[in-house]
């Protein structure tokens, strides 16, 4: 998530305002607003009752409400409460404005020891309570893993979360994002599932201290075989107490993995612990949750725009961007001023960009994860000796005008430089044309692209 409310008529939701749409997924959008009564910022969570009918999701989210209300610790997302009018639901949430852990490492690579250790740390701390709660996440990975102002974890997403059956000890759906799921989940048979929320910790662990997966393959069935027998390397600048501690998470066989009190009394792990205060227990009351299905409010607000756009960039942001508000740097493809930074614009639908660029960048070779209005490209380069990745923003900076934001996460930067100009020379059909004296034209790109 990201701060700020700015853009559009805030509507009125109960005792929120409510402003811009900071994030969108599969059944959600969410939007920032502010309770009138406190002042307090918080994340709305906007679910329309007839998709979540349509697709037979009502108790999969009733459950993911309740269990956001059972788990109040501080390195998880709190839930305030629940609303919810005849078409929509409501969940007002914590408001997080550091963004996901995902984005820090796409953004600035791998991260350094000690603050690799710190959010390892807070990860397990919040894990090990929800695991007392009975609660599995199921879908651990950077991604929903959110930093707050303090630059503190809060886990968040448990969409994919479960209680075991009444009477078992095992839970049976396979779930989550294939490359941090563990091999028994894979198996389709039943599993522990602290145990496959530890192993998916233990994939995070990697993945902020290399600043790329230990298991990731195009083709699943040669990604599920790796991860199976636990088939990965370590690059040679990781520390040699966390290659100890990941080899002991990374078991493939669940019962001799390690469990979550004994990473707790890892050397590695314990150097400059602060074991987190609790918050203290109070009564828990889902009211609300049934009222939200069963019962909802005639006099609460409908009225939501449903096409959730790119985030808009205002006057500031541009200047912000045009390096030592010279605005030339943003048009000029001469101005030399970052090697690691490309963008251009282009009058697309924002869509219409994210799309052409996955399609260009997968038949290149490289993998593709797009969430929101963000893309990370990775993969090895034109000789398959080193890993590449690359970071890609849409930003509305007109109507019907996009900025492009091309930028190096990961690799050499000589090969970041030939991968986007084989990039953006594939590009063409999506870069603006600025049409120029006696019919002709140049295509303008902000920065090298």
């Amino acid at each position: 998530m990201v701060g700020g409310g700015g853009g559009g008529a805030l509507r009125r939701v109960g005792k929120y305002e409510v402003g811009r749409t900071i994030g969108e997924g599969t059944f959600a959008k969410v939007k920032f607003a502010q309770n009138t009564e406190t002042g307090e910022s918080v994340a709305m969570k906007v679910l329309d009752r007839s998709s979540i009918l349509k697709h037979r999701m009502a108790e999969q989210i009733k459950r993911e409400i309740s269990i956001m209300k059972l788990v109040r610790h501080p390195n998880v997302v709190r839930l305030h409460e629940v609303l919810a009018s005849r078409k929509k639901i409501f969940i007002i949430l914590e408001f997080i404005t550091g963004g996901e852990l995902f984005d820090k490492i796409i953004r600035h690579g791998r991260l350094n020891e000690a603050d690799a250790r710190r959010y390892f740390q807070q990860l397990i701390d919040g894990v090990d309570f929800c695991h007392n709660k009975g609660v599995y996440h199921r879908d651990l990975k950077p991604e929903n893993l959110l930093l707050d102002s303090q630059g503190n974890l809060k886990i968040s997403d448990f969409g994919l979360s479960a209680w075991p059956a009444q009477g078992s000890s095992l839970l049976r759906t396979t779930c989550g994002t294939p490359n941090y799921v563990a091999p028994e989940v894979l198996s389709h048979k039943g599993y522990n599932g602290a145990l496959a929320d530890t192993w998916s910790c233990g994939v995070i662990l990697y993945v902020l201290l290399a600043g790329y997966l230990p298991f990731d393959e195009v083709d699943l069935t040669t990604l599920y075989g790796k991860i199976e027998s636990a088939e990965y390397s370590f690059p040679p600048w990781f520390p040699g107490g966390a290659k100890s501690l990941i080899r002991r998470i990374l078991d493939p066989n669940p019962d001799t993995r390690i469990r979550i009190e004994e990473i707790r009394n890892d050397g590695w792990f314990q150097k400059n612990y602060e074991p987190i205060k609790e918050i203290e227990s109070e009564e828990v009351n889902l009211d609300d949750v049934n009222a939200a299905f069963d019962d909802p409010e005639e006099d609460i607000e409908d009225a939501f725009d449903d096409e959730a756009g790119p985030l808009t960039l205002n006057a500031f942001d541009l200047i912000v961007l045009s390096q030592g508000l010279n605005l030339a740097a943003l048009f000029d493809r001469r101005q030399d001023y970052d090697k690691l930074r490309n963008r251009f614009l282009s009058r697309k639908p924002a869509k219409v960009i994210l799309s052409s660029m996955e399609v260009v960048a997968q038949s290149m070779g490289f993998k593709t994860h797009i969430r929101n209005y963000k893309m990370r490209v990775e993969g090895l380069n034109a000789n398959k000796t080193s890993h590449v990745s690359i970071m890609v923003e849409v930003f509305e900076v007109a109507p019907s005008i996009f900025m492009v934001d091309v930028q190096r996460a990961a690799g050499d930067t000589s090969e970041y430089n030939t991968f986007v100009s084989n990039y953006c020379s594939k590009l063409e059909d999506i870069i603006w044309k600025f049409p120029m004296e006696k019919g002709k034209s140049r295509i303008s790109r902000l920065s090298k692209c």
